[in-house]
């Protein structure tokens, strides 16, 4: 039975990153569910604006989708909440996941290290949460 990856992206990502990220279970040809959270910027958020934060992530969404494919790895995408806690709580509910992503980009806004989010993600949810940190290109 493959193996359920929930991938959380704030930037998209590729094949190689997950394979990198899962070390040996990659090859076991795992279901990947990519949840890109519509991070939203202070700016947009005080003005009730979330279209473009939702633009973005569908946008990540697609391009880690299709990174993922070319790379010869099934994945579906959504997108999520742009608190991504509850973005994955959202994903969790219809994808049971056996292990969560968390693909952690330096140079983006809000690094999720700095943020605690890979702890909080950690002590809330039952599978096991990893991140990745991917280089910039």
């Amino acid at each position: 039975m493959a193996k359920k990856i929930l991938a959380v992206v704030s930037e998209p990502v590729s094949s190689e990153h997950l394979r990198s990220a899962l070390g040996a279970e990659a090859e076991e040809d795992p279901e990947v569910l990519v949840v890109a959270p519509a991070l939203n910027t202070k700016r947009h958020f005080f003005l009730a604006d979330p279209d473009p934060a939702i633009d973005r992530a569908e946008g990540v969404e697609e391009e880690t989708v299709e990174r993922m494919g070319e790379g010869g790895i099934d994945a579906a995408g959504q997108t999520g909440e742009s608190d991504p806690l509850l973005a994955i709580q959202d994903a969790l509910a219809t994808f049971p996941a056996d292990e969560i992503v968390l693909f952690v980009h330096p140079e983006s806004r809000g690094n999720w290290l700095e943020e605690g989010l890979v702890d909080e993600a950690r002590r809330r949810f039952e599978p096991r949460v990893t991140h990745y940190l991917v280089e910039p290109e």
